[in-house]
């Protein structure tokens, strides 16, 4: 391999997180718009939702998921947490295909939970240790229903979804306190 390969490898390896601890998640089209009657896109999402508050999940939906989709992956990460990777809020994995929905304090129906960044089998709501943190819900669709135990980690769940990915949406809600 010549010398200008190996640098475009490098950074490619660098901008995708390679060696950090964490696989990179799929990179795919955002094709799908995700949603939420509990706040606008941009916005700050209510107390309710937060750690700090009644620490529910808020309402959410989507659409436009690519034929072919078989399940969906469902995370909330704060990328602002200040640590190497993004703190994890929320992770549920192989949420039926025919699915759209969420309601408000609700775990996808058919979904599996998986773990969160403080460790628990479950939604953990925005809890910043300070200044205005971005809290990104994601919505990936997937051709095949993943092979993992139940509590699953982030990483596990991206290495599982490697190659299986077709779209993704996206969702960003802000909170401080």
């Amino acid at each position: 391999m010549n010398k200008s390969w190996v640098g475009i490898t490098l950074v490619a390896c660098f901008l995708q997180g390679c060696g950090s601890g964490s696989a990179p998640e799929p990179d795919v089209a955002t094709n799908m718009v995700v949603s939420s009657s509990s706040f606008a896109s941009g916005q700050a999402i209510p107390e309710k939702y937060s750690a700090y508050g009644e620490n529910v999940s808020p309402a959410l939906s989507w659409s436009g998921a690519p034929s072919g989709t078989k399940s969906f992956v469902l995370l909330l990460e704060d990328p602002d947490a200040p640590s190497k990777t993004p703190f994890v809020h929320w992770l549920v994995y192989n949420i039926p295909g025919g699915t759209t929905s969420i309601g408000e304090g609700q775990s996808p129906a058919g979904g599996v939970v998986g773990k969160n960044s403080a460790n628990m089998v479950a939604y953990y709501g925005p809890k910043p240790p300070g200044g205005m943190h971005h809290y990104h819900f994601i919505v990936y669709a997937v051709d095949t229903v993943l092979v993992l135990e139940s509590g699953a980690e982030k990483d596990a769940v991206v290495k599982a979804m490697a190659g299986h990915a077709l779209g993704r949406g996206e969702l960003v809600g802000t909170y401080s306190h």
